[in-house]
């Protein structure tokens, strides 16, 4: 079933965690070590099916390594799910016992935050193995890293925006933001301060009404997000938003959001392509996250951290003028120039 499932890329380890005492049910994904141990986070969300679940952990932990690797990190790509509604399922016995299943690997995969878990839940996972980060700053962690993550996508957004409309700034810059969550309000406000004019959604219908008061955007439902009539398309939510129904919808100059898992399939960044739309590739302008737990420990310092981040804006550069030069798409030369680096060690 793993090893001819369609996501499959070679992945080292592939972990199918049980305790029958807790009902935990999780995957643990390890897909590259070359570079150093496996870091990804940990993902708690009501999978429709055992298949969907496997998916999602494949696919994410691929775009791990592809992301460590272009942040130039001594760290290679691993991710974990856990099944379940973590709003009415998550409970302390489940965590405990992922945490065992984490230290059982032996430092091969560090877990960390990710949607439907949190610093508060990566402290209470550490209590059971030391392979964590992400933990509540009172604890000695970094705390939410949703906020790194978004300074690396409104960071990412300013290169696009540069490349794509010869512009240093956002001002008039007209943006869609779709998806609220914590790296969604952070980029909104962000923006917001950098003088664009922003068009938001979500899901939640009270908070989109809160979000856009707050910061005088235009609320617009979730399916009309997509034919917004903006320079910039920022997801900021689930993945494979980029596919046959909504890429033609699309009238925008540039794709550059922070959801994981972008592209639907890789033929997905070609047709982006011949319909002239800039696409950054996900797993590069949305690892500030990553860049800000890799630095974890006594020695943490946030300025270090954010100029770390602000590379994002070359290495974007970077791609670009790469995949102009030799005729490929934006995905195609930052997976070359990923493999590259996690391939040679």
């Amino acid at each position: 079933m793993v090893f001819d499932a369609h996501d499959f890329d070679g992945h080292e380890q592939v972990i199918f965690c049980h305790d029958r005492t807790s009902g935990l049910k999780a995957i643990i994904a390890v897909h590259n070590t070359n570079l150093g141990p496996a870091l990804g986070g940990c993902r708690f969300w009501p999978y429709a099916s055992e298949e969907e679940a496997l998916k999602d952990v494949l696919r994410l932990s691929r775009g791990m390594t592809y992301k460590a690797a272009l942040a130039n990190l001594e760290l290679g790509g691993g991710k974990a799910v856990i099944i379940g509604d973590a709003e009415r399922d998550k409970t302390p016995e489940k965590l405990h016992a992922f945490g065992r299943f984490v230290e059982r690997l032996n430092g091969l995969y560090i877990t960390a935050e990710d949607m439907g878990t949190t610093p508060k839940d990566m402290t209470m996972i550490s209590e059971e193995t030391r392979h964590v980060v992400g933990r509540e700053a009172k604890e000695g962690g970094s705390g939410d890293p949703s906020i790194l993550t978004s300074f690396g996508v409104f960071t990412g957004i300013r290169a696009c925006v540069y490349y794509k409309m010869g512009k240093e700034d956002l001002s008039g810059v007209r943006i869609a933001v779709e998806g609220l969550g914590h790296v969604g309000i952070d980029l909104v406000k962000r923006l917001s301060e950098a003088g664009a004019s922003l068009v938001v959604t979500d899901i939640n219908k009270p908070l989109l009404e809160e979000v856009s008061r707050q910061y005088g955007a235009q609320a617009v439902g979730v399916e009309e997000i997509f034919a917004a009539d903006v320079d910039v398309f920022a997801p900021c939510a689930l993945g494979g938003i980029l596919n046959d129904e909504i890429i033609p919808r699309l009238k925008c100059q540039i794709v550059a959001g922070s959801a994981n898992n972008q592209l639907a399939e890789p033929y997905h960044a070609k047709a982006l392509e011949k319909r002239g739309i800039l696409y950054a590739p996900d797993y590069l302008i949305n690892s500030g996250g990553l860049i800000n737990v890799s630095y974890e420990g006594p020695n943490y310092d946030l300025q270090e951290v954010m100029t770390h981040v602000e590379g994002i804006y070359y290495t974007l550069l970077e791609i670009f003028e790469a995949a102009k030069a030799h005729h490929i798409t934006t995905s195609e030369a930052s997976d070359s120039l990923a493999k590259d680096r996690f391939t040679k060690k």
